[in-house]
This record gives C-alpha cells, structure tokens and sequence, in this order.
C-alpha cells in the first residue's frame, strides 16, 4: 500500500474513534433525528447491490446510494421541523458509522462485506461534507431561500468529486497505477448515482427542516426504486457475462484454445483499455471480445488450434464466424463488431478490436515462448514477454496499433499484479 493510501487508512481510523469517544462521553444530541438517520443509513447498506468492478469486471464493488445519501443528508442538515439541529461533524461520523456497522451485519452474515476502501471512503466523505456545512450552521451564516440550497448542492457536488478522489488514491494503492486515469475512471464511472445521491441529499436538508422526520421516507423512495433497478440490471449482466464465458470455455474444452486463454487476454485487454483511459461501457465490450475472440473456430469443420498460424482467408473466416455467434448471444453489436474484425489491418479495425489483437497476439507468444524455453533453460518468462513486446512494436506498421503496444508495455512492466 503506498504511502498516501496508508495515510486515508489512519486518518478514518483516527476519526472514527474521536467520533465514538465524542458520543460516548458527550451523549447523543437530538438522539430520535439520529435514530431515523442512522435508520436510513443502516437500511441503504443492508440492501446495497455489487456491482461490476472496474479494475477486474466480477461483481465486487458496493453501491449503496440511499446509505450515501442519507449520509449526505445528515451531514448537511442544518434545522429539524424548525427548530437547530444540534448534532455536529463527529457524531455525524459517529452516526453513520454505527448505522453502517448495523446495516451490514446481514451481509457480513451471508459472506459480502463491504471493502475496507469503502468504508474509509464512507467515513472521510460525510466528514467532509459536515465539515463544509455544521460550523456555517453554528455561524448562523446560512439564511433561508434559494441561496441555501444552491450552496448546499455544491457541497454535496463537491463531496462526490472528494469521494473520487479517494477512490483514486485507494486504488492506486493497491494496484500501483497511477492516481490521474484512476480519478478519471472514478468520476466518468457512474455520474447518474453520482448526481442522484447528491440532489437527493441536498433534498433532504432543506425538507426535514421544513417538515421534519416524515420528509425522509417520502423523499428516499425514489432511490429504494433506483436500488431495485439496478438489481435487475446486475442480474442481466452476470446472466450475459455467463453465456460469454460459457463459450470461450467451449472453444478452450474443443482443442480450439489453450485452457484459460480467453480469461488472460480479457484481463490483458481491460488492463489495456483502462491504460488508455476507456470507460466502464467500452471496457465491457473489451472483456466481452476477448472472451470470444477464438469462438469462430468452433464453426469450422476442422477446427485449428488456439494460436497456430493460419493462411489471412482462413483468419477472416474465423473472424466473421465468431462475430455471428457474438451477435446470437445478444452481446451488444459493438462486441460482434470487435470479433469480426480481427483478421483487418488495425487502421480498418474499431479501437477495441486493436486492443483485443494485440493483447491475443502477446499472449500467443508469450504461451509460447514460455513453453519452448522452459524445456530448454527452465524459465524464460521475462525474455519471452520481452521478444513478445518486440516482435508488436516491429509489426505495428501494419498489424498492431502502436499506442495500444506502448500501453500494453507500461501494463506489463507493472507485473502481474497490476
């Protein structure tokens, strides 16, 4: 872990237990406003939903935008029916902590906890944003009309761009990338969640405030609708990304490829695309591609095997049949596109598909060099990887794109991990 992902690490930890040791000695203030919170909150983790993870593609990441808006929320309530509210930054942490420790015990019980990075993420994000708003409360500095929402929409706004970040920083900690194209994935990631947790928090302030407690269920359903969606929008990707890898086993399971190429060239090629800064949308059509890059070889009467030269007529064959199997499996046309276009000369090709032919042709040769030097001198891992890297550049006049070559270099020398 480096040494800025570290830092959030302690620095949540730190705050988490002056937040506590702050409610504990000082008692809850307002306790009925923090117990109908710290409900909501507790409710949104409870009925969060994985979602895709950017860096691998198996659902891993958590969403949970009602916990992150009722978050939002407290942290951002200045008045109660009327009447201060009273609570400040700590136990705003303190609330939100305790309520999502609650919340996730169902699924610490079925064996789906939430990552350490999203908790710390949790926590230093609604400290930020009660930070930004209880001591201009206290201040009595914010009047009512519209100038108040305004403002408090641009915290809210400005916490998700805070949230980023630390995304960022978390997972350049842990897969030693580079911070930039990590903030730029995070933030083209999801920008409807995104504005929705925010407009839905900026929401709830001003309308409890108005008129108190009840506001919250009525203003929160239509993200309890949103989570629903999206279930069911999870539920048809892992269905679909199901049938894809169903068949780049059957081509591996028919002799057509080596066991478990589809699966290295996928991670390769998403590896490549979020090097050269795609988003989620484009880095899903990628997996999808590779996955099904040697499917065509199953429709020949005599199937070749993975990686064994072929004449350019029998490699375009091969291309257009995979893309007509892609296109029965209800894959988006982009992937069958991607498919069929692998035997072209890359200027003719659709930009996923040069990162797909590139990434198969590395670990073609890299399978190969590895398996003749290791009969020969017990290694060869690094001058096969090596000799695989020149022999792309040298073709990138006419078979490979060059920018996707120099990306794939700087992936690999990462290492595996990365």
């Amino acid at each position: 872990m480096s040494r800025p992902a570290g830092a959030l690490y302690v620095g949540a930890g730190v705050l988490v237990v002056v937040a506590l040791g702050s409610v504990l000695l000082a008692g809850l203030e307002q306790p009925g406003v923090a117990l109908a919170f710290g409900l909501l909150v507790a409710v949104g983790e409870a009925v969060r939903v994985r979602l895709p993870d950017a860096d691998t593609g198996v659902r891993a990441r958590t969403g949970a935008p009602l916990s992150a808006a009722a978050a939002l929320g407290y942290a951002l309530l200045g008045e109660v029916g009327g009447r201060p509210a009273t609570h400040g930054v700590l136990q705003c942490v303190a609330v939100v902590v305790l309520a999502g420790l609650l919340g996730a015990a169902p699924q610490l019980a079925l064996g789906r906890a939430p990552s350490a990075d999203y908790a710390v993420r949790s926590v230093l994000a609604t400290a930020f944003a009660a930070v930004c708003c209880q001591p201009l409360y206290g201040a009595g500095a914010f009047g009512p009309g519209t100038g108040q929402v305004l403002v408090l929409l641009g915290v809210a706004l400005l916490t998700g761009l805070c949230d980023a970040v630390l995304a960022a920083v978390l997972a350049a900690g842990r897969t030693g990338r580079p911070v930039g194209p990590l903030l730029r994935e995070r933030a083209r990631a999801r920008p409807g969640v995104v504005c929705a947790v925010a407009a839905t928090g900026t929401v709830l302030a001003p309308g409890v405030a108005a008129a108190g407690l009840w506001a919250l269920p009525v203003l929160c359903a239509p993200l309890l609708l949103t989570r629903f969606a999206s279930r069911r929008r999870a539920a048809v990707h892992t269905t679909r990304r199901q049938t894809v890898a169903a068949l780049a086993r059957a081509a591996e399971v028919a002799g057509c490829a080596p066991r478990g190429h589809a699966r290295r060239v996928a991670a390769l090629s998403r590896a490549v695309g979020r090097e050269l800064g795609l988003r989620e949308p484009e880095l899903t059509v990628l997996e999808y591609a590779a996955l099904l890059h040697d499917v065509g070889r199953l429709s020949l009467p005599d199937p070749v095997p993975g990686g064994a030269a072929e004449p350019p007529a029998l490699a375009r064959r091969i291309a257009a049949l995979g893309g007509a199997v892609a296109r029965e499996t209800g894959v988006p046309a982009a992937v069958a596109s991607a498919v069929e276009r692998q035997a072209d000369p890359y200027r003719e090709q659709p930009f996923t598909a040069r990162i797909v032919r590139t990434s198969n042709a590395y670990a073609d040769m890299v399978s190969r060099a590895v398996g003749k030097e290791a009969v020969e001198r017990g290694n060869g891992t690094v001058d096969g990887s090596l000799r695989a890297l020149e022999r792309l550049r040298l073709g990138s006049a006419y078979d490979y794109e060059p920018r996707v070559v120099e990306a794939l270099a700087r992936v690999v020398s990462r290492g595996p991990a990365a």
